[in-house]
C-alpha cells in the first residue's frame, strides 16, 4: 500500500486549503514569498484600520497629565511613588566609602523628594532577630543590616538583601527612611532629602536608640553627634 501526500489547494483569496482538513496531518510545506507578502500585508491593513465603531481617540499630552493629576489626586501618593519606583529604579552603585566599608552612591541626579530604594530583606518577629543577632557574631560577620519596621517586625537584610543594606549613618544625611504600607505590607523606602549629585554616597540617619556601649561616628560631617547610639 502507498501513501500519497495530499495535494495543497489555494482558495480564491490565496490563502492555503488543507485537502484532509487539518495542517497537521499534512506535514511541512514551505509558504511562497507572494503569498506570505500578501497574507502580511492583509494582517497590517488589518491592524492599522481597526472598525469604526471600536476606534478610540488617543488622547493628547496635556489630556495624559489631566488624567494622571485626577489619578494621584484620588490615590495614596506613598503607593503610586512606590510604583513608579518599580517601573523607573533609580542608578545606583556600591563601591567603597570614607565613612566605613562599603557605601551606595548616586550613578544620575536625583531631585529632592524622590523615592532612592527600598529596603528589601526578610520579615522577622523580635525574637527570630535576637536568636540571628547571637548568631552572626558566632559566626564572625561583625555587621548585621536588622531595620525595624514597628515593635515586632524588623527586616533582615543580613544575607538577603540589595543595595539598600550598604547604605552608610551620617548626622546630616541626604536622605531619610520611612515606613509605607504596600497591599496591607509595611516596606521601608528611603527618600532623598535634598538634590543628589552623581557619584555623591547616599546616606541616612539610622537612629539607633541612646545606649551605654556606643558606637563611633564616622560620617565626618560638621554637626556629627560623634556616636550612632
Amino acid at each position: 500500500t502507498s501513501f500519497s501526500t495530499p495535494k495543497k489547494k489555494k482558495r480564491d483569496d490565496g490563502m492555503r486549503e488543507h485537502v484532509t482538513g487539518c495542517a497537521r496531518s499534512e506535514g511541512y510545506y514551505k509558504i511562497d514569498k507572494k503569498d506570505k507578502l500578501k497574507y502580511l500585508n492583509n494582517s497590517r491593513a488589518f491592524a492599522e484600520e481597526p472598525p469604526a465603531d471600536t476606534q478610540v481617540r488617543n488622547p493628547g499630552v496635556p489630556e495624559q497629565r489631566r488624567l494622571l493629576s485626577s489619578f494621584t489626586g484620588s490615590c495614596d501618593s506613598d503607593l503610586l511613588k512606590f510604583n513608579q519606583l518599580k517601573f523607573r529604579k533609580k542608578k545606583l552603585k556600591f563601591c567603597k566609602s570614607h565613612i566605613h566599608d562599603w557605601g551606595l552612591f548616586a550613578m544620575e541626579p536625583i531631585a529632592a523628594d524622590e523615592m532612592v530604594i527600598e529596603y528589601v530583606g526578610q520579615n522577622i518577629r523580635q525574637v527570630i532577630a535576637d536568636m540571628r543577632e547571637k548568631r552572626y557574631e558566632d559566626e564572625g560577620i561583625g555587621s548585621s543590616y536588622m531595620f525595624r519596621v514597628d515593635h515586632d517586625t524588623i527586616i533582615d537584610a543580613t544575607k538577603c538583601g540589595n543595595f539598600a543594606r550598604f547604605i552608610n549613618h551620617s548626622c546630616n544625611p541626604n536622605c531619610y527612611a520611612k515606613v509605607i504600607t504596600v497591599e496591607s505590607q509595611k516596606k521601608i523606602v528611603i527618600y532623598s532629602k535634598q538634590h543628589i549629585n552623581v557619584n555623591e554616597e547616599i546616606t541616612y540617619d539610622y537612629k539607633f536608640p541612646i545606649e551605654d556601649v556606643k558606637i563611633p561616628c564616622l560620617c565626618g560631617s560638621e554637626n556629627c553627634r560623634g556616636t550612632l547610639n
